[in-house]
Protein backbone atom coordinates (compact mmCIF):
# COMPACT_ATOMS: atom_id res chain seq x y z
CA UNK A 1 0.00 0.00 0.00
CA UNK A 2 1.25 3.77 -0.64
CA UNK A 3 1.74 5.02 3.51
CA UNK A 4 3.42 8.56 3.72
CA UNK A 5 4.92 9.08 6.91
CA UNK A 6 4.83 12.74 8.30
CA UNK A 7 8.17 13.59 10.66
CA UNK A 8 11.36 12.30 9.43
CA UNK A 9 12.81 12.03 13.66
CA UNK A 10 13.45 8.64 14.74
CA UNK A 11 9.46 7.48 14.79
CA UNK A 12 8.86 8.31 11.83
CA UNK A 13 12.41 7.48 10.18
CA UNK A 14 12.02 3.76 11.99
CA UNK A 15 8.70 3.05 10.75
CA UNK A 16 8.98 4.54 7.10
CA UNK A 17 12.47 1.88 7.21
CA UNK A 18 10.44 -1.16 8.38
CA UNK A 19 7.18 -0.12 6.48
CA UNK A 20 9.59 -0.41 3.14
CA UNK A 21 11.20 -3.26 4.26
CA UNK A 22 7.77 -4.62 4.43
CA UNK A 23 6.99 -4.08 0.68
CA UNK A 24 4.81 -0.50 1.08
CA UNK A 25 5.53 2.27 -1.17
CA UNK A 26 6.70 4.77 1.38
CA UNK A 27 7.61 8.77 1.35
CA UNK A 28 8.59 10.63 4.34
CA UNK A 29 8.15 14.20 4.43
CA UNK A 30 9.40 16.97 6.83
CA UNK A 31 9.83 20.51 7.12
CA UNK A 32 13.72 19.68 6.97
CA UNK A 33 16.47 19.85 6.77
CA UNK A 34 16.30 15.95 7.65
CA UNK A 35 17.39 15.15 10.36
CA UNK A 36 15.74 18.31 11.75
CA UNK A 37 17.79 20.23 13.84
CA UNK A 38 14.86 21.09 16.06
CA UNK A 39 13.41 17.16 16.49
CA UNK A 40 13.94 15.60 19.71
CA UNK A 41 16.12 12.70 18.06
CA UNK A 42 18.84 15.24 17.02
CA UNK A 43 20.93 15.97 19.74
CA UNK A 44 24.75 14.88 20.79
CA UNK A 45 23.01 11.56 23.21
CA UNK A 46 20.25 9.67 24.35
CA UNK A 47 20.09 6.91 27.43
CA UNK A 48 20.19 3.74 26.90
CA UNK A 49 18.84 1.83 29.59
CA UNK A 50 17.00 -1.13 31.05
CA UNK A 51 15.91 0.48 34.41
CA UNK A 52 12.28 1.40 34.39
CA UNK A 53 11.00 1.13 38.34
CA UNK A 54 8.86 -1.53 39.07
CA UNK A 55 7.27 -1.32 35.14
CA UNK A 56 8.23 -5.07 34.05
CA UNK A 57 6.68 -3.94 30.64
CA UNK A 58 9.05 -1.56 29.62
CA UNK A 59 12.25 -3.89 30.70
CA UNK A 60 10.97 -6.80 28.69
CA UNK A 61 10.78 -4.64 25.49
CA UNK A 62 13.99 -2.67 26.34
CA UNK A 63 15.72 -6.25 26.95
CA UNK A 64 14.80 -6.82 23.52
CA UNK A 65 15.65 -3.32 22.09
CA UNK A 66 19.35 -3.61 23.91
CA UNK A 67 19.96 -6.39 22.30
CA UNK A 68 19.63 -5.17 18.97
CA UNK A 69 21.59 -1.71 20.03
CA UNK A 70 24.25 -4.05 20.52
CA UNK A 71 24.83 -4.41 17.01
CA UNK A 72 24.79 -0.49 16.03
CA UNK A 73 28.51 1.10 16.16
CA UNK A 74 26.94 4.29 17.28
CA UNK A 75 25.45 2.91 20.63
CA UNK A 76 28.52 2.79 23.49
CA UNK A 77 28.00 0.29 26.54
CA UNK A 78 29.84 1.65 29.54
CA UNK A 79 27.10 1.09 31.88
CA UNK A 80 24.70 3.19 34.11
CA UNK A 81 24.80 5.25 37.16
CA UNK A 82 22.23 5.43 39.59
CA UNK A 83 22.84 7.08 42.50
CA UNK A 84 20.03 8.32 45.31
CA UNK A 85 21.13 10.42 48.43
CA UNK A 86 19.21 8.75 51.12
CA UNK A 87 19.13 4.99 51.66
CA UNK A 88 17.30 3.43 48.81
CA UNK A 89 14.42 2.15 50.21
CA UNK A 90 12.15 2.44 47.87
CA UNK A 91 10.89 4.68 44.56
CA UNK A 92 12.45 4.37 41.30
CA UNK A 93 15.54 2.85 41.87
CA UNK A 94 14.87 0.46 44.38
CA UNK A 95 12.37 -0.70 42.28
CA UNK A 96 14.39 -1.02 39.07
CA UNK A 97 17.45 -2.57 41.58
CA UNK A 98 14.71 -4.98 42.83
CA UNK A 99 12.94 -6.07 39.46
CA UNK A 100 15.92 -6.13 37.24
CA UNK A 101 17.54 -8.21 39.81
CA UNK A 102 14.54 -10.75 40.16
CA UNK A 103 15.38 -11.08 36.03
CA UNK A 104 18.68 -12.26 36.32
CA UNK A 105 20.70 -9.14 36.02
CA UNK A 106 23.90 -8.40 37.58
CA UNK A 107 23.20 -5.29 39.18
CA UNK A 108 26.02 -3.73 41.61
CA UNK A 109 25.10 -2.36 44.39
CA UNK A 110 27.44 0.86 46.10
CA UNK A 111 27.61 2.55 49.33
CA UNK A 112 29.08 5.46 49.94
CA UNK A 113 32.69 4.32 49.92
CA UNK A 114 32.56 2.25 46.76
CA UNK A 115 31.15 5.26 44.74
CA UNK A 116 33.68 7.63 46.23
CA UNK A 117 36.55 4.97 45.00
CA UNK A 118 35.36 3.92 41.88
CA UNK A 119 33.72 7.38 40.50
CA UNK A 120 35.58 9.86 42.34
CA UNK A 121 34.00 12.62 40.31
CA UNK A 122 31.49 12.63 42.51
CA UNK A 123 31.64 14.21 45.61
CA UNK A 124 32.99 12.37 48.77
CA UNK A 125 29.31 11.46 50.82
CA UNK A 126 27.44 13.66 47.97
CA UNK A 127 25.34 10.24 47.71
CA UNK A 128 24.70 7.65 50.04
CA UNK A 129 23.59 5.07 48.08
CA UNK A 130 22.96 3.17 44.41
CA UNK A 131 24.03 0.87 41.75
CA UNK A 132 25.45 0.77 38.82
CA UNK A 133 23.95 -1.37 35.44
CA UNK A 134 26.72 -2.42 32.94
CA UNK A 135 23.95 -3.19 30.48
CA UNK A 136 23.19 -0.12 28.92
CA UNK A 137 24.95 3.05 27.75
CA UNK A 138 24.35 5.77 25.42
CA UNK A 139 23.57 6.49 21.21
CA UNK A 140 25.21 9.18 19.45
CA UNK A 141 21.25 10.35 18.99
CA UNK A 142 21.87 12.43 16.02
CA UNK A 143 23.81 10.40 13.89
CA UNK A 144 21.80 7.27 14.55
CA UNK A 145 18.80 9.51 13.31
CA UNK A 146 20.60 10.39 9.48
CA UNK A 147 21.24 6.33 9.88
CA UNK A 148 17.94 5.57 9.61
CA UNK A 149 17.24 8.01 7.33
CA UNK A 150 19.89 6.80 5.13
CA UNK A 151 18.62 3.20 6.05
CA UNK A 152 15.10 4.08 4.53
CA UNK A 153 16.57 5.74 1.19
CA UNK A 154 18.63 2.90 0.83
CA UNK A 155 15.28 1.04 1.05
CA UNK A 156 13.48 2.92 -1.15
CA UNK A 157 12.03 5.57 0.73
CA UNK A 158 11.12 8.48 -0.87
CA UNK A 159 12.51 11.08 1.77
CA UNK A 160 11.48 14.57 1.20
CA UNK A 161 12.76 17.29 3.02
CA UNK A 162 11.67 20.88 3.37
CA UNK A 163 7.87 20.07 2.64
CA UNK A 164 5.81 21.42 5.54
CA UNK A 165 2.82 19.47 6.40
CA UNK A 166 -1.00 21.43 6.37
CA UNK A 167 -3.78 19.38 6.13
CA UNK A 168 -3.83 15.60 6.38
CA UNK A 169 -7.34 15.02 5.20
CA UNK A 170 -7.01 12.05 2.64
CA UNK A 171 -3.76 12.11 1.88
CA UNK A 172 -1.45 14.66 2.92
CA UNK A 173 -1.43 18.50 1.61
CA UNK A 174 2.16 20.35 1.75
CA UNK A 175 2.89 23.59 1.06
CA UNK A 176 3.39 22.62 -2.26
CA UNK A 177 1.79 19.95 -2.85
CA UNK A 178 -1.08 17.12 -2.57
CA UNK A 179 -0.46 13.62 -2.23
CA UNK A 180 -2.66 10.94 -1.61
CA UNK A 181 -1.97 7.68 0.31
CA UNK A 182 -3.78 5.09 1.30
CA UNK A 183 -2.53 5.06 4.82
CA UNK A 184 -0.81 8.62 6.63
CA UNK A 185 1.38 8.00 9.67
CA UNK A 186 2.12 11.15 11.75
CA UNK A 187 4.95 10.96 13.54
CA UNK A 188 5.65 14.61 13.72
CA UNK A 189 6.31 14.87 17.46
CA UNK A 190 5.89 17.93 18.85
CA UNK A 191 3.95 19.35 16.27
CA UNK A 192 1.39 15.92 16.22
CA UNK A 193 -1.27 17.77 18.47
CA UNK A 194 -1.22 20.71 15.66
CA UNK A 195 -1.65 17.80 12.93
CA UNK A 196 -4.84 15.96 14.66
CA UNK A 197 -5.99 18.12 17.14
CA UNK A 198 -8.34 15.64 18.83
CA UNK A 199 -5.22 15.16 20.67
CA UNK A 200 -4.39 18.20 22.27
CA UNK A 201 -5.72 16.99 25.55
CA UNK A 202 -4.08 13.70 25.65
CA UNK A 203 -0.74 15.10 24.27
CA UNK A 204 1.57 17.89 26.03
CA UNK A 205 4.65 19.59 24.58
CA UNK A 206 7.19 20.62 27.40
CA UNK A 207 10.67 22.16 27.14
CA UNK A 208 13.28 20.60 29.22
CA UNK A 209 16.90 22.23 29.74
CA UNK A 210 20.23 20.21 28.55
CA UNK A 211 23.30 21.69 28.85
CA UNK A 212 26.87 21.09 27.37
CA UNK A 213 29.79 21.82 29.93
CA UNK A 214 33.16 22.04 29.04
CA UNK A 215 35.08 20.15 31.58
CA UNK A 216 38.74 21.47 33.04
CA UNK A 217 40.21 17.89 33.26
CA UNK A 218 38.36 15.86 30.95
CA UNK A 219 39.86 12.45 31.50
CA UNK A 220 38.11 12.62 35.02
CA UNK A 221 35.11 12.64 33.39
CA UNK A 222 35.70 9.74 31.05
CA UNK A 223 34.63 5.37 31.37
CA UNK A 224 35.07 3.83 33.57
CA UNK A 225 35.33 6.67 35.94
CA UNK A 226 32.64 8.37 35.13
CA UNK A 227 29.44 7.21 33.35
CA UNK A 228 26.04 8.20 32.12
CA UNK A 229 24.46 8.70 35.32
CA UNK A 230 21.12 9.66 37.24
CA UNK A 231 21.34 11.58 40.52
CA UNK A 232 18.08 10.72 43.10
CA UNK A 233 16.16 11.55 39.50
CA UNK A 234 12.62 10.63 40.99
CA UNK A 235 13.48 14.13 43.21
CA UNK A 236 15.34 16.08 41.26
CA UNK A 237 15.02 14.71 37.33
CA UNK A 238 18.97 15.30 37.33
CA UNK A 239 20.65 12.93 34.75
CA UNK A 240 23.55 13.07 32.32
CA UNK A 241 26.20 11.41 30.10
CA UNK A 242 30.49 10.97 30.37
CA UNK A 243 32.46 12.86 28.44
CA UNK A 244 31.42 13.39 24.20
CA UNK A 245 33.76 12.86 21.47
CA UNK A 246 33.19 16.42 21.12
CA UNK A 247 34.37 17.21 24.29
CA UNK A 248 31.65 18.65 26.60
CA UNK A 249 29.84 17.01 29.47
CA UNK A 250 25.59 17.05 28.95
CA UNK A 251 23.88 17.33 31.71
CA UNK A 252 20.04 17.86 31.16
CA UNK A 253 16.73 17.80 33.62
CA UNK A 254 13.98 15.47 33.13
CA UNK A 255 11.00 16.87 34.95
CA UNK A 256 7.82 18.77 34.80
CA UNK A 257 9.41 20.93 32.06
CA UNK A 258 7.82 24.16 30.44
CA UNK A 259 4.98 23.93 28.44
CA UNK A 260 5.92 25.19 25.25
CA UNK A 261 4.62 26.01 21.29
CA UNK A 262 7.10 23.87 19.03
CA UNK A 263 7.12 27.08 17.03
CA UNK A 264 8.24 29.15 19.70
CA UNK A 265 11.59 30.35 20.29
CA UNK A 266 13.50 28.00 21.68
CA UNK A 267 15.20 29.76 24.72
CA UNK A 268 15.80 27.85 28.29
CA UNK A 269 13.97 29.27 31.26
CA UNK A 270 14.60 32.19 33.17
CA UNK A 271 16.98 30.62 35.62
CA UNK A 272 18.01 27.16 34.12
CA UNK A 273 21.60 27.97 34.53
CA UNK A 274 21.65 28.82 38.25
CA UNK A 275 19.52 25.55 38.76
CA UNK A 276 21.99 23.46 36.68
CA UNK A 277 25.34 25.68 38.43
CA UNK A 278 23.42 24.81 41.89
CA UNK A 279 23.30 20.86 41.17
CA UNK A 280 26.70 20.67 40.06
CA UNK A 281 28.66 22.93 42.53
CA UNK A 282 28.07 20.07 45.60
CA UNK A 283 28.09 17.13 43.39
CA UNK A 284 30.40 17.12 40.84
CA UNK A 285 32.98 20.24 42.22
CA UNK A 286 35.48 19.38 39.15
CA UNK A 287 32.36 21.36 36.90
CA UNK A 288 31.67 23.82 38.99
CA UNK A 289 32.40 27.08 37.34
CA UNK A 290 32.53 25.59 33.89
CA UNK A 291 32.06 27.00 30.61
CA UNK A 292 28.99 26.51 28.90
CA UNK A 293 29.40 25.31 25.64
CA UNK A 294 26.01 25.52 24.81
CA UNK A 295 22.24 24.65 26.16
CA UNK A 296 19.36 23.68 24.27
CA UNK A 297 15.54 22.83 24.90
CA UNK A 298 14.54 19.47 24.71
CA UNK A 299 11.21 19.38 23.48
CA UNK A 300 8.77 16.50 24.84
CA UNK A 301 5.63 14.94 23.97
CA UNK A 302 4.45 13.99 27.23
CA UNK A 303 1.59 11.67 27.19
CA UNK A 304 -0.77 11.79 30.38
CA UNK A 305 0.90 8.50 31.28
CA UNK A 306 3.92 8.78 29.90
CA UNK A 307 3.60 5.78 27.66
CA UNK A 308 3.74 6.38 24.01
CA UNK A 309 1.10 6.35 21.03
CA UNK A 310 1.57 4.02 18.30
CA UNK A 311 -1.98 3.37 17.32
CA UNK A 312 -4.67 4.06 14.21
CA UNK A 313 -7.20 6.76 14.70
CA UNK A 314 -10.07 5.48 16.25
CA UNK A 315 -12.54 7.44 13.81
CA UNK A 316 -10.03 7.19 11.15
CA UNK A 317 -8.97 4.32 8.98
CA UNK A 318 -6.57 6.35 7.13
CA UNK A 319 -4.37 7.72 9.97
CA UNK A 320 -2.14 5.90 11.86
CA UNK A 321 -0.19 8.15 15.27
CA UNK A 322 3.20 7.06 16.34
CA UNK A 323 4.18 10.08 18.91
CA UNK A 324 4.25 10.73 22.59
CA UNK A 325 7.83 9.61 23.14
CA UNK A 326 7.42 11.48 26.24
CA UNK A 327 11.39 11.43 27.55
CA UNK A 328 12.07 8.06 26.41
CA UNK A 329 10.71 7.17 23.14
CA UNK A 330 14.38 6.86 21.53
CA UNK A 331 15.93 4.63 23.73
CA UNK A 332 13.07 2.16 21.83
CA UNK A 333 14.44 2.96 18.25
CA UNK A 334 14.99 -0.80 17.29
CA UNK A 335 11.37 -1.47 18.23
CA UNK A 336 9.65 1.75 16.91
CA UNK A 337 9.72 0.23 12.88
CA UNK A 338 8.20 -3.03 13.42
CA UNK A 339 5.15 -1.34 16.29
CA UNK A 340 4.39 1.44 13.30
CA UNK A 341 4.45 -1.19 10.79
CA UNK A 342 2.36 -3.23 12.57
CA UNK A 343 -0.56 -0.29 13.85
CA UNK A 344 -0.41 0.37 9.53
CA UNK A 345 -1.09 -3.02 8.94
CA UNK A 346 -3.97 -3.73 11.51
CA UNK A 347 -1.38 -6.35 13.72
CA UNK A 348 -2.05 -6.60 17.11
CA UNK A 349 1.19 -6.74 19.11
CA UNK A 350 2.79 -6.52 22.92
CA UNK A 351 2.73 -2.67 22.58
CA UNK A 352 -0.65 -2.71 21.25
CA UNK A 353 -2.49 -2.79 25.11
CA UNK A 354 -0.52 0.24 26.42
CA UNK A 355 0.14 2.74 22.95
CA UNK A 356 -3.41 2.11 21.90
CA UNK A 357 -5.86 5.27 21.53
CA UNK A 358 -6.52 5.49 25.25
CA UNK A 359 -8.36 7.94 27.53
CA UNK A 360 -5.47 9.94 29.70
CA UNK A 361 -4.69 8.46 33.07
CA UNK A 362 -3.54 10.08 35.63
CA UNK A 363 0.02 11.58 34.97
CA UNK A 364 3.17 9.46 36.28
CA UNK A 365 6.26 10.95 38.03
CA UNK A 366 8.55 12.33 35.82
CA UNK A 367 11.09 10.24 36.80
CA UNK A 368 9.74 7.00 35.13
CA UNK A 369 11.16 7.35 31.78
CA UNK A 370 13.61 9.97 32.65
Amino acid sequence: MDVIVVGAGIFGAAGALALAQRGHTVTLIDPGPIPHPLAASTDLSKLVRLDYGADAFYVEVMERALARWRSDPLFHETGVLFLTRAAMEGGFERDSFELLTARGHALERLDADEIARRFPAWAPGAYLDGYYNPEGGWAESGRVLAAYVERAREAGVDVRAGERVVDIARGVRTERDFLPAHTVVVAAGAWTPALVPELRGALRVVGQPVFHLVPPAPRAFTPPDFVPWSADIARTGWYGFALHPSGVVKIANHGPGTVIDPDAPRALPEGAEARVRAFVEPALPALAGAPLAGTRLCLYTDSADGDLWITRHPSREDLVIASGGSGHGFKLAPLLGDWIANAVEGVTDEATPRFGWRTPRSRLEPARHG
